[in-house]
């Protein structure tokens, strides 16, 4: 027990879930691990940014199954490996493939504009003597 809640507790959560967004199970994965994907990338926009999103995704999936692994066998209706995997496999598929071509989705840094020649666009240091 987390927190005073039992993952029988999170099995209904996510039976809300379902039922007040109209998703189908395998859709709220894919949905949930975009959104904290997303979320993360956002408010991480420095460098490893990216990889710390998809970590980020990753330890959701895993706890989350986690937690589907405990709450069936307190329920004893235990689902085989495969059925756990594939919920991990679509909640990772769409960020794995943002980590993948992120770095093509970046933008490149601004080239410095070259000095007009005015000195307004030089330091006060490299002014000539007057």
């Amino acid at each position: 027990m987390l927190f005073g809640y039992t993952p029988l507790d999170f099995q209904q959560f996510k039976l809300v879930m379902l039922g007040y967004t109209g998703l189908g199970k395998d859709a709220l994965h894919i949905y949930a691990g975009m959104g904290l994907f997303l979320l993360v990338r956002l408010i991480w926009r420095w460098r490893g940014g990216w990889v710390l999103a998809w970590l980020t995704v990753l330890a959701l999936a895993c706890t989350v199954e986690w937690i589907d692994m405990k709450a069936e066998v307190m329920a004893s209706t235990l689902q085989p490996d495969p059925e756990h995997w594939h919920d991990v496999w679509n909640t990772m598929f769409w960020p794995t493939v943002l980590l993948l071509v992120g770095r093509w989705l970046q933008p490149k840094p601004k080239a410095k504009a070259a000095p007009s020649g005015d000195l307004a666009d030089q330091p006060l240091e490299q002014l000539p003597p007057v």
